[in-house]
């Protein structure tokens, strides 16, 4: 928002906002039936813990079902709905101990045997979970997952109702952090056998979360309740998600207190936001990494030396300073530095000057058979920041001869093409673990649709075999540094930034705390006393 034109405008305007916060301290929040609504950076494509994909629907999952392992407010791993565990001196058998009388939704005891079901459900090739591979430490997991071994062959067991048993194939000291996923949560196996894939509609729900899904309307809201058979009872009684895109349209939704909370909001907009709603401003640093990935499969992306030249004709640092301004870091490797006791490698054009940059990329063009460039296209989710960053990154990319289109889809369809390899060169995310394989996995060749670039080196791949052996963290790291620097060298992708998240929380919403997660399970949330 900018002031102008003379004194009067400026007047009305700043009132104008006061009225505007002031109307939204003034809203019936105390009543149970007052929905918190949040709004969502897209449509969700399923409910399946098994089947999600994006990180929207995550956060969806993370209110509807509670894993072994879950979070706090500020991001500290604790007890789910497991009350403690123990490991085995090799690190291969963790046994998890459930809390005594969990019950889903519906009323049904929960027992280990639901978390048995679940991981092999994951697994199953049947139920083509695109994410399976999160749970692949797990013994036999990948020999399941691709139908070489039956189900039943997988590393879970009950040992009784209430004790679970877990063998790993190899090695894994972040298992507690990878049991946060959805992919780790436990789903119903009396609703999924009565009611097949329908199970996720709202009449067939049933889930161990803090809330139920109670409507679901797509290009309009997510709706949930609380669960009256959660172990906790929560502070706000209705979740209603709403899909919203565009960013100008979220923060004026807001503002005219139609929202409670919004993810982002025009980066133009930060010095007002900062001067008249300081106590609702929220902004912190993300454990994530955007980057852009190469479709190594196509051509001209199949040779080194052209991705080399557009990986270096990419100035991190203009994009964070210059086009985003959020406080976002940028990145010259693919783990990002905010990842705990790990040392990566940097890419070695990170201090080149930009004019440095330009006549290295062009030199390999040429060596590749490009001296004159080629036509492509550089694909992104449609939203007003992306269009911004990519915009940039093409002007850079124009600089060393190329013909650069920009193609942009929303969030969904995005991903999905990207799955399926239907791009050239494309924007993408990863957020999520404090450990720097959770990042490098995504470019082993045989971890299926999430290495969108379809990235293979044999060099790379064994490297991390190496790393699933390890038990020590410290060696592990070790190694983890040496399959990053192996990968740089190929540059199957550009890392870009670690993203600073902005955004609007209403001020009487208590329980809200930034983390590196930028995860906020509405369980820990409550309504201040209304203003009198």
């Amino acid at each position: 928002m900018k002031y102008s034109i003379d004194r009067t405008v400026n007047f009305a305007r700043t009132n104008l906002a006061a009225l505007l916060c002031l109307a939204s301290l003034l809203l019936p929040i105390a009543a149970a039936a007052q929905p918190l609504r949040i709004a969502m950076g897209g449509e969700p494509e399923t409910m399946d813990p098994h089947r999600y994909n994006l990180r929207l629907e995550e956060t969806l999952l993370n209110d509807l079902f509670l894993g072994l392992t879950t979070f706090t407010a500020q991001g500290k791993i604790v007890p789910g709905t497991a009350e403690r565990w123990t490991t085995s001196d090799d690190g291969l058998t963790w046994t998890f101990f459930l809390r005594k009388g969990l019950l889903w939704s519906d009323g049904t005891p929960i027992t280990a045997q639901d978390f048995v079901y679940a991981y092999r459900r994951l697994q199953d090739p049947k139920t083509a979970a695109s994410l399976a591979y999160f749970m692949h430490m797990v013994k036999n997991a990948a020999a399941v997952n691709s139908g070489a071994m039956a189900v039943n062959e997988l590393g879970v067991r009950a040992v009784d109702d209430h004790t679970l048993e877990i063998r790993l194939e190899q090695p894994y000291p972040f298992l507690l952090e990878r049991l946060l996923y959805p992919t780790a949560y436990p789903v119903p196996q009396h609703a999924i056998e009565r009611h097949g894939d329908q199970w996720t509609k709202p009449d067939n729900w049933v889930s161990n979360g803090a809330y139920t899904l109670n409507d679901w309307v797509p290009r309009s809201h997510v709706e949930m309740r609380a669960n009256p058979n959660f172990v906790e009872p929560v502070a706000i009684a209705s979740i209603r998600y709403l899909p919203v895109t565009n960013e100008q349209s979220a923060y004026n939704r807001y503002r005219s207190g139609e929202l409670d909370v919004i993810g982002s909001f025009p980066i133009g907009e930060l010095p007002d936001v900062r001067k008249e709603r300081p106590n609702e401003l929220r902004l912190s640093n993300l454990l994530s990494m955007l980057y852009l990935v190469f479709n190594t499969r196509v051509a001209p992306f199949d040779d080194v030396r052209v991705r080399k030249a557009l990986s270096i004709a990419v100035d991190q640092s203009i994009i964070t300073d210059k086009v985003l301004k959020t406080g976002s870091e940028p990145a010259f490797s693919f783990v990002p530095d905010a990842i705990d006791n790990y040392e990566g490698f940097t890419l070695p054009h990170a201090d080149l000057t930009m004019s440095e940059r330009v006549g290295r990329a062009r030199e390999l063009l040429s060596e590749a058979g490009y001296p004159d460039g080629f036509d492509m296209t550089l694909r992104h989710v449609s939203n007003l920041e992306n269009k911004k960053v990519n915009l940039a990154i093409a002007g850079m990319w124009r600089a060393i001869g190329l013909n650069v289109q920009l193609q942009q889809a929303d969030l969904r369809t995005h991903f999905g093409d990207l799955r399926q390899g239907n791009f050239s060169v494309a924007w993408a995310g990863w957020v999520g673990e404090n450990n720097a394989e959770h990042y490098l996995s995504l470019l082993q060749s045989d971890i299926g649709s999430v290495n969108y670039g379809q990235f293979s080196n044999p060099t790379f791949d064994a490297l991390m075999a190496q790393v699933r052996n390890e038990k020590d963290k410290k060696l592990r790291n070790r190694l983890l540094g040496s399959a990053e620097e192996v990968a740089a060298h190929f540059y199957p992708v550009v890392p870009l930034y670690s993203t600073a998240v902005r955004r609007l929380v209403h001020p009487a919403l208590k329980g809200w705390h930034e983390n590196g997660r930028d995860m906020h399970p509405s369980r820990y949330l409550s309504w201040r006393a209304p203003i009198q």
